[in-house]
């Protein structure tokens, strides 16, 4: 029994942690916090170059791929095998995981021996042995005809180039067995299962026991990414995002990274932290060199440490009146679990122990030695917590960085005999954390039944992922368009183009190719002063356009802004006229030209029936226009009979034009190839210059005029019906003009960010996305604006700020995994749309082709609108299109700059050069 006083002077030099002259003895083993964020940063940096590929191969910490994509999110089901091999025990688990809303696992498992001659022997029998141990299990349970999916939780330095694929780059923990380092361990498994015939399992994933404990904790914290294991040895895992891991393909998601911590310093960088007496535990170890981090820390070492200081300081005298034993000379004699016992919170009760081990060894303790035998295993442990705090806080760090957030919540799951049984690690440990990271909210939450359990949940996960996955392809193929189904579109839509050019089926026809009567393209002698208008949208735009001709085809334009209330919109004709013509006066005062009698040419982008170019019948209006009394009138009367009622200026009414035509107008001013013109944005439409003698709905065999083909309705006929969707039918049925435009509805800017939004419910309520949970806002029609597609796919976007865009409509419990979903649900509808019209393109030009009777056509397109503009993807996939359906057109594209502006003056300047030359 100790003494009370020899208590009184442990308890009060414990408080004061240098007072205890072991301390100054073992000053080397007792780090600052300078030192040890010193390490966390060092370790971080070591993480980089595992990350890397350039210097991965020579990095101390390997960083590996895991091909773990994802932690468990509840809805796992089913039953599950797993092999949980880390030591000379193994384990059989049986894991059923309900989907009842409660989260409910139930296990049945059996632990088996693995002999020493098996861990240092042959590593085909080793295999065998594992074989022959799950047979005994499964036979046991009477399931032995049933073949299971199993997850392989194999806890050592393995090199993984799939999920179900991992190759031993070294054995540690004692582990010998010849013939499996550099081999594959799955199929060295099921090698020896097909050896046996009697039974057949699904190895459908293999890990490490750090990943099994994320995993494990993931399914009761979804909040967990990050594993770690501090018993016979130590690692960590946490979830990286795919673009910071350079040694694989991809930069979308997350992977789980198996950092392999145990090698940090294996590179000589913890040389200054390392003693001598680490030194000696390596050399006496049965891999000098290697794991030299894990042997400052784990259980398979931590005792040998204390065993070897008490060594020394009994040889110096300091212990035992320098008396040894052979117990003490004895490697291994001293057990981690001492450790545990001696530094029980209760220090008589430690005190006690510290006797009774010592004793164990043939050692005759007094009570000073006691005292001074457990400030040793103290300073050992708090070390050993105190460099895991270093390396952990690195991954926190690197996780908080990668989600650029100023507070970090998180949660670590912890497996592991000296985490779990040593009475002061893991207080140390957490209150280390929380001191060097205060940013960082942290919960640490003790694994049960980790690496076990955990390879049946990484299994679990792996099914739930491939079912929702085969899920989710087969809606979004219902969205992808095969090379044949493209050439079809660009059948149909050549058949209608000729059917809207006949007289006897222009009524029948969808797509109207109704003539613009602008009859050329500029030449560059155009010159003078012309006024512009440009209605489109909800903004009304005036120009004021000086031609100069000449070399450089100078052009200056004046132009101003306003904007047209909802009200006006939707009011009467005579309000909505009124109200340009009360901005054009505007901008003639402005511009000092109220006086004049300008050439005046105006861009209306609605389907218009012109019969010459100064007149044209609004056929319906689109983009929410419903002004009454305007369908089946002549706009430009409507403006005219608005100017003579306001009788403050006169204008010079010389051409209604529509977008499509200002756009290759003002493209050909710069390239004269230029006869096409395509919109791509709010709508759709394209125009280009036809034969006349195909132009049946106008008299005149002679030259060429500009087509409008109002292509937005090709479909309205019916001809896209096996090709629409359900996601395009609901997007229809809710739109302002149900059954019309179906085209367009399918690939312009309007709606995509409507045909994405209903994808998304479509997967959310299939609990394919967000948990199943769907938030109010994107339940509300329109609210997935086609603008974030084109955020979304940009390449420099990384995925955390897809997450805001999401949180942005209510999503705020989105994970990484969700905004990878949304991003391919993004390009599947945006690559639609690009290739439909590339497949209506290439009905276009293959047309104009044929109608020159050339082999090959070398033109231009000019193009505008705001998808085909700031689209990241659309351009090139619209293009790639065109080139493979119309092999034998080589297109250029242009980018049109204020097209239907400035093309509505040239269209203007061209007639009237033509009509001074006196061509009709």
């Amino acid at each position: 029994m100790l003494s009370p006083s020899i208590l009184a002077d442990f308890c009060a030099e414990h408080h004061d942690d240098r007072a205890h002259p072991v301390d100054k003895y073992l000053d080397h083993f007792q780090l600052s916090d300078e030192t040890i964020m010193d390490l966390a940063i060092q370790f971080r940096r070591e993480m980089d170059k595992g990350l890397c590929r350039d210097t991965n191969p020579t990095a101390a910490v390997k960083m590996l791929p895991t091909f773990v994509r994802s932690t468990p999110d509840g809805t796992e089901q089913g039953e599950f095998l797993a092999l949980d091999l880390g030591g000379s025990n193994f384990r059989v688990l049986l894991v059923k995981v309900m989907a009842n809303g409660k989260q409910e696992v139930e296990m049945e498992n059996q632990i088996y021996a693995i002999p020493e001659h098996l861990m240092r022997g042959n590593g085909s029998q080793l295999f065998d042995h594992i074989a022959d141990c799950l047979a005994n299990f499964l036979q046991k349970l009477g399931i032995k005809d049933k073949k299971l999916p199993l997850g392989f939780t194999f806890s050592f330095p393995c090199q993984q180039t799939k999920l179900d694929e991992s190759v031993l780059v070294s054995w540690t923990k004692s582990f010998k067995s010849s013939g499996v380092e550099g081999k594959d361990v799955v199929s060295l498994l099921r090698k020896a299962i097909k050896k046996r015939g009697d039974f057949d399992v699904d190895i459908l994933a293999v890990i490490n026991d750090t990943v099994g404990t994320m995993m494990t904790c993931g399914y009761d914290d979804h909040l967990c990414e990050i594993g770690l294991i501090v018993g016979t040895g130590t690692n960590a895992c946490y979830m990286e995002q795919m673009r910071n891991l350079d040694l694989l393909d991809g930069d979308e998601g997350r992977m789980c990274v198996n950092t392999e911590w145990g090698a940090f310093g294996d590179d000589g960088s913890l040389e200054d932290l390392r003693t001598a007496i680490d030194r000696e535990i390596d050399a006496g170890s049965l891999n000098p060199g290697k794991q030299l981090f894990e042997k400052m820390i784990s259980g398979l070492y931590m005792g040998e440490l204390v065993r070897l200081i008490l060594l020394k300081m009994t040889k110096e005298q300091l212990l035992f009146q320098g008396k040894t034993t052979a117990q003490l000379l004895t490697t291994g004699s001293f057990n981690t679990s001492h450790i545990f016992a001696i530094e029980n919170d209760k220090d008589e009760e430690g005190l006690a122990s510290a006797q009774q081990v010592l004793r164990g060894l043939g050692l005759d303790p007094s009570e000073e030695d006691c005292g001074t035998t457990r400030r040793v295993c103290q300073i050992v442990s708090t070390r050993a917590a105190h460099l895991c705090a270093a390396t952990l806080v690195a991954v926190l760090r690197q996780i908080r960085d990668n989600k650029a957030a100023e507070k970090l919540r998180t949660t670590i799951g912890v497996d592991g005999s000296v985490y779990k049984n040593h009475p002061e690690f893991s207080r140390r440990l957490h209150k280390m954390v929380c001191r060097l990271v205060p940013d960082c909210d942290v919960r640490f939450l003790q694994s049960q039944c980790g690496s076990g359990k955990g390879a049946a949940m990484v299994t679990a996960v792996a099914y739930r992922l491939a079912a929702q996955h085969a899920e989710r392809q087969r809606i979004l193929d219902t969205l992808r368009l095969s090379r044949e189904k493209l050439l079809e579109v660009k059948r149909r839509m050549s058949e209608e183009m000729a059917r809207g050019l006949s007289k006897l089926t222009h009524e029948q026809a969808s797509v109207k190719m109704l003539p613009t009567f602008v009859r050329s393209t500029p030449d560059g002698s155009e010159h003078g002063d012309y006024l512009a208008l440009d209605l489109g949208g909800s903004t009304f735009r005036v120009l004021l356009v000086r031609l100069k001709s000449g070399k450089g085809h100078n052009v200056e334009m004046h132009h101003k802004i306003y904007s047209i209330p909802q009200e006006i919109m939707q009011g009467t004709g005579d309000e909505l006229f009124g109200h340009i013509v009360s901005c054009i006066s505007d901008f003639l005062e402005y511009q000092g030209m109220k006086g004049a009698s300008i050439p005046l040419g105006f861009t209306f982008s609605f389907p218009c029936h012109q019969s010459k170019l100064d007149q044209g019948i609004l056929l319906n209006w689109t983009k929410g226009f419903k002004a009454s009394g305007c369908e089946g009138q002549d706009v430009l009367t409507l403006l005219r009979d608005a100017v003579r009622r306001r009788q403050d200026f006169d204008l010079n009414f010389v051409a209604l034009v529509n977008d499509t035509v200002g756009t290759m107008m003002t493209c050909s001013y710069e390239d004269p190839q230029c006869e096409v013109g395509l919109i791509v944005g709010t709508g759709a439409n394209a125009c280009y210059m036809e034969e006349m003698e195909n132009i049946e709905l106008v008299e005149g065999n002679h030259g060429r005029m500009c087509v409008n083909m109002e292509w937005g309705a090709f479909g309205d006929k019916g001809e896209l019906d096996d090709f629409c969707t359900e996601f395009d039918r609901v997007v229809d049925n809710s739109s302002n003009n149900p059954g019309k435009q179906r085209y367009e509805k399918m690939i312009s800017g309007m709606y995509l960010g409507e045909i994405v939004r209903n994808v998304l419910l479509e997967f959310t309520e299939k609990g394919l996305l967000f948990r199943g949970k769907l938030s109010e806002q994107l339940k509300t029609r329109c609210i997935f604006e086609t603008k974030f597609l084109s955020q979304i796919e940009s390449d420099r976007l990384a995925m955390r700020q897809i997450r805001s865009i999401l949180q942005h409509l209510g999503l705020t419990s989105s994970t990484c995994d969700d905004s990878v979903l949304v991003k391919e649900v993004c390009r599947v509808v945006s690559s639609r749309a690009a290739q439909l019209c590339g497949a209506g393109l290439a009905a276009v030009v293959d047309k104009i082709r044929q109608n020159r009777n050339l082999n090959r056509l070398s033109i231009t397109v000019g193009v505008d609108g705001t998808l085909y503009k700031t689209h990241p993807h659309f351009s090139s996939i619209m293009q790639e299109t065109l080139q493979d359906l119309a092999p034998q057109c080589q297109v250029t594209f242009h980018k049109s700059e204020d097209g239907s502006g400035k093309g509505a003056a040239l269209i203007t300047a061209v007639a009237c050069r033509m009509k001074s030359e006196g061509q009709p």
